[in-house]
């Protein structure tokens, strides 16, 4: 039996770097491995992480990320027309109690998708699909594409208009939901932390010194994450991941989901959304009634920031309380993010990432 996804345990899609591969990744970037031998670790590491998957009894498996240094530069860095970019220092972006690497995307040209390294990177872990496990794809959203590079957009720009710049990111977008799906993926995943910034005082007050109009930014966001949705094709499952910051277990955003239900869970044209419900940055259920029925919801639930488990009878609890407003058959449980959405990885040992998904699944077989 082929099971859809979410599937009622979950997880969002990064784990933690082995050590081995962090070595190797340095080694390379010093000239010291080829390509070869760096992928050759890499594939090594990515087999024994999908046999630990399997053994977690995860539904869907994934590479980690562990070919990535970041949750989405990477994938911008893919796109025809993008080129990797570094911030000067003045321009680095400030998380709470941290400061990112200065790495950025740069528009060279009209964005395409075609030929996209992440091809490669889905091919492998196909390899080890069964009938009721398959390889689900994880990818930063359209609206994040937009959120890194908007003040490149606009008179003397490589794109005078943002319309423009919106068609051929949903464009590239669909070409790559097509190569991907003419491979067999079924399953991908957007990554979005644009709807974050939308939610918290001080990002929008960020914008609109931009001169920003948050409504409009709504608008927007969502308009260039459907637009490319829309160009998917029909058999391949969308599923949405809506995250605050994840940067060395420190954050960016906080804030409910309240002032964009109308827009994300209401109208985004996907079928499911995983969201962070970890701590009260995320703020009330109450949201989830804008959710239409037949979306599944995966609560985030248990924070992959930290080493502490959480009470198996506090999260039984937090799902009876978000049955208010959601059907069972609509909830699932997961972390609140990946591990480690950058290559750094946040502040837990590998064993702790591991209890805690054995807890999700504890939970999740007894209640859902």
């Amino acid at each position: 039996m082929t099971i859809r996804a979410p599937h009622k345990y979950d997880i969002v899609g990064s784990f933690l770097r082995p050590e081995r591969l962090k070595k190797a990744r340095e080694d390379f970037s010093k000239g010291k491995i080829n390509e070869i031998d760096l992928k050759k670790i890499e594939d090594e590491e990515i087999e024994k992480l999908i046999k630990k998957e399997k053994e977690a009894g995860l539904k869907f498996i994934t590479d980690g990320e562990f070919r990535r240094s970041w949750w989405h530069y990477d994938f911008f860095w893919g796109l025809n027309g993008i080129e990797k970019y570094t911030l000067a220092e003045n321009e680095r972006i400030k998380f709470h109690g941290e400061v990112l690497r200065p790495d950025s995307v740069k528009i060279v040209g009209k964005i395409s998708g075609t030929n996209h390294p992440f091809l490669k990177h889905f091919k492998y872990v196909q390899k080890f699909e069964e009938e009721d496990i398959k390889a689900k794809q994880t990818i930063p959203a359209p609206a994040q594409l937009l959120r890194t590079v908007y003040n490149q957009i606009g008179q003397g720009e490589l794109y005078e208009n943002e319309d423009d710049f919106i068609k051929d990111v949903a464009n590239a977008y669909g070409e790559f939901f097509k190569e991907i799906y003419d491979l067999g993926c079924r399953t991908l995943q957007i990554d979005d932390c644009t709807w974050g910034a939308l939610v918290d005082e001080d990002a929008i007050k960020e914008y609109e010194k931009d001169g920003k109009n948050v409504e409009e930014l709504k608008k927007t966001y969502l308009r260039i994450n459907n637009e490319a949705i829309d160009k998917a094709p029909e058999g391949l499952n969308i599923l949405t991941h809506i995250c605050r910051g994840n940067y060395k277990s420190s954050f960016h955003f906080k804030g409910g989901y309240d002032n964009i239900a109308d827009y994300l869970l209401k109208d985004e044209h996907v079928n499911g959304f995983f969201l962070e419900y970890d701590d009260e940055r995320s703020g009330s259920f109450e949201a989830l009634k804008k959710v239409p029925k037949g979306k599944k919801v995966v609560l985030g639930l248990v924070t992959s920031k930290k080493a502490d488990l959480e009470k198996k009878e506090d999260l039984i609890a937090r799902i009876n309380e978000a049955k208010k407003y959601l059907d069972k058959d609509q909830i699932a449980i997961s972390p609140q993010c990946g591990f480690s959405s950058t290559e750094e990885g946040n502040k837990l040992k590998e064993e702790d990432q591991w209890k805690k998904i054995a807890l999700i699944r504890e939970v999740a077989e007894e209640v859902l």
